[in-house]
């Protein structure tokens, strides 16, 4: 068989023709929540491959550009040609290559797949014995070539929520059909073939604004300038920024009063508007006051969430009758009034539809629509909201009950009724207009009711936080409201077999799993995930996946809102305790002190100890019970339990007190002692009792400075 040895290149970049290379894929409009993933992809995956194609040096320059109706990359300074390559070919043995000084079939075969002549075939020496070799030279091929066979895979590969099929019996999918595509490198083009197009050198500007027209590239450097001349800004950054500028001085130009008028910050909003635009502008419209008397919840989501209109507010915070529209088009002032009086006869409508369903469910009192959730099915297994209302009910009882025991006092009358209530409003008409305000309608009912204020906060809490942006909810009512609901609705899930698989999720209940996650980190309450699992009447077999479902949650939350290093994560949840707030500043220590010399070097060598334990475990040799003083012969040794003894005391009182960074900076003082031991003595010493004790003396180390952290899962470098 022939084996291929490392191959050094034959010709360096410095040899080669170099060109810039743009790549563009004209779609039907892209969903706006898609785009920036998809963009950040395409530009990873063309790089990727043209590094795994040696046509650019790792690390080249790169930018990328969306919009909704493309997606683009630009590299700087690609090969125009592969280089060729050295293959150092490894073929049969000296010994079946030649018989009597003339070489076999096995040789010549070997010869001819080498391209070479038999005697220019040469002899090296392995482990095996003498081989013959040879070096063949693969000459690389043209970049336009490996584009244009590799790109097609690049797209196919690229993650879309939702793909579609739109040329029938053809095999592609996408998120939108395919309209264009550029592949230049440098002025050539690149014949990339892809959803039933060839890549040109052509693209195309504003749909309206521009029309059909075509706009011909003459070199990728040209890409940018020549859309700003199709009313296409490109860069989706630059796009964000003019939006935002123009929220700022059309807000300002409207307020000639000075009332002091600011557009509502909302990133969100600004993010999904740039990847809603190409060229975008902004206007200011107004609605009457009298729609002000409807709450600023109700308000603010018509505006936002179903129109895409920012909210403005005056200088105290409060709302002002006015909205600002993102336009994907320029218009002259006439029609610009044109534009912004369809806007306000659209929001107008709006407002009027949430006034009357506000008005009317009015009618019908929170306490009366608790019987109307027997009609709501919460899901086909589980049954009725009625019975999660219930089941939640008894919940909080308990949750309340534990926190009570722990001395942090709970409004239980308020809790009960707070807990009735939470879903009376998925029987409003209200909500089922604006599902958004699930919770906030029935928070806002019960304060237009008159219930006490802790009862409507709660309600209007209950699905906090919805996101790690979010605030949890502000009261300790609302949070144990919060906790029984999730808990309720992932227990009971996971009691049908309908827990997350791989990517899938479809009940949320990852984002259900990071809020109760957050909420017992963050609320104060004195609950553990032990506490929750206990009362949520899960059966053996479910307990042990919601744990480990629990453990994933954790592990996200510390890395992702928390920032926690990987390794420190895993450091402080493998020992940890039931409470949250204690892994997460066990955590936080950790972090602290990771830099220090001391505790990477104390870290590194805990890290051996587990390792000689472990192996020791695997070849039946035990450790002693307890370590025996007498059987300490080296001064190193006696040093670490002597030293070790001594820190263990320290060490312990400072757990207690939750001094962890204290704790930790104290452990690290062990190092002169561990580095000693490992340096002078020998633990699996050929005497019996000698090796016994001194891998006792290594449990017993572990197991009194590891309580914090496991510290052999902090990555060492090197």
């Amino acid at each position: 068989m022939i084996q291929i040895r490392d191959a050094p290149y034959v010709a360096g970049f410095e040899l080669r023709t170099m060109a810039d290379f743009l790549f563009e894929i004209g779609l039907e409009e892209v969903p706006a929540r898609m785009i920036a993933g998809a963009q950040a992809e395409l530009e990873q995956r063309v790089v990727k491959m043209l590094e795994r194609e040696r046509l650019v040096r790792s690390g080249a320059m790169a930018k990328s550009f969306a919009t909704p109706r493309r997606l683009a990359v630009w590299v700087e300074g690609v090969a125009e040609q592969q280089e060729d390559v050295a293959e150092e070919l490894v073929g049969p043995s000296v010994k079946v290559a030649y018989k009597d000084g003339v070489a076999t079939p096995a040789a010549v075969a070997f010869a001819k797949k080498a391209g070479v002549e038999v005697a220019a075939l040469k002899t090296i020496t392995n482990a095996k014995g003498e081989y013959l070799a040879a070096t063949a030279v693969k000459a690389g091929r043209s970049a336009a070539e490996v584009i244009a066979a590799e790109m097609p895979k690049e797209l196919a590969g690229i993650y879309w929520a939702k793909n579609m099929y739109w040329r029938a019996g053809r095999p592609e999918r996408f998120v939108r059909p395919v309209r264009w595509m550029v592949a230049m490198l440098g002025e050539k083009i690149v014949p990339v073939e892809f959803g039933g197009y060839v890549a040109g050198s052509v693209t195309y500007g504003h749909r309206v604004l521009f029309g059909e027209q075509e706009i011909s590239l003459k070199a990728p450097g040209d890409y940018e300038d020549a859309l700003l001349g199709g009313f296409v800004i490109a860069d989706a950054e630059v796009r964000r920024q003019r939006i935002r500028k123009a929220l700022d001085k059309v807000t300002r130009a409207g307020d000639p009063e000075g009332a002091g008028l600011r557009w509502r910050e909302d990133h969100e909003l600004v993010d999904k508007l740039t990847h809603l635009t190409e060229w975008p502008s902004v206007l200011l419209g107004r609605f009457e006051k009298e729609y002000l008397a409807l709450p600023e919840e109700v308000l603010v989501t018509v505006m936002r969430d179903h129109q895409n209109y920012f909210a403005v507010e005056d200088r105290d915070g409060k709302l002002a009758p006015h909205f600002l529209a993102v336009l994907n088009t320029e218009a002259d002032e006439a029609g610009v009034a044109v534009i912004r009086h369809g806007n306000e006869r659209v929001l107008r409508a709006r407002f009027n539809d949430a006034r009357f369903f506000w008005e009317f469910d009015q009618r019908v009192p929170l306490v009366e629509r608790v019987k109307l959730l027997e009609n709501v099915t919460f899901q086909k297994d589980l049954g009725s909201y009625a019975a999660k209302t219930e089941r939640v009910r008894k919940l909080v009882s308990e949750l309340a009950g534990l926190a009570a025991a722990r001395g942090v006092a709970v409004d239980t009358l308020a809790l009960d009724t707070a807990a009735l209530l939470a879903k009376t409003d998925l029987t409003a008409e209200l909500v089922k207009e604006f599902t958004e305000l699930q919770g906030v309608v029935g928070g806002l009912y019960a304060r237009a009711q008159k219930f006490p204020t802790v009862v409507g906060d709660a309600i209007y809490d209950q699905y906090k936080p919805a996101s790690a942006k979010d605030n949890i909810p502000r009261s300790l009512e609302g949070s144990l409201l919060g906790l029984a609901d999730r808990m309720d609705t992932i227990v009971g899930m996971f009691s049908h077999g309908l827990e997350p698989t791989g990517s899938k999720d479809p009940f949320a209940l990852r984002r259900s799993g990071n809020a109760v996650v957050r909420i017992l980190s963050e609320s104060g309450l004195p609950l553990t995930l032990n506490h929750l699992l206990a009362i949520s009447n899960a059966s053996f077999d479910e307990t042990a996946k919601l744990e480990q479902f629990f453990k994933e949650r954790i592990a996200f939350y510390l890395r992702e809102v928390r920032g926690h290093a990987y390794d420190v994560v895993e450091a402080v949840m493998l020992p940890g305790p039931e409470g949250l707030r204690d892994v997460v500043v066990r955590a936080e220590a950790v972090t602290a002190v990771r830099g220090s010399g001391d505790f990477v070097a104390v870290s590194s060598a805990f890290k051996r100890m587990k390792n000689i334990l472990t192996q020791a475990r695997e070849k039946g040799i035990a450790a002693a019970g307890g370590v025996d003083a007498s059987l300490l012969k080296e001064p190193a040794e006696k040093a670490l339990a002597e030293k070790s003894a001594e820190l263990a005391a320290k060490v312990k009182g400072l757990r207690a007190e939750k001094s962890y960074k204290a704790a930790l900076e104290e452990i690290a003082t062990l190092r002169p002692q561990v580095d000693a031991f490992f340096e002078a003595v020998m633990v699996m010493a050929p005497e019996e009792a000698v090796r016994a004790n001194r891998l006792a003396l290594l449990e017993k180390v572990l197991g009194d400075f590891s309580g914090i952290a496991d510290f052999s899962e902090i990555v060492i470098a090197g």
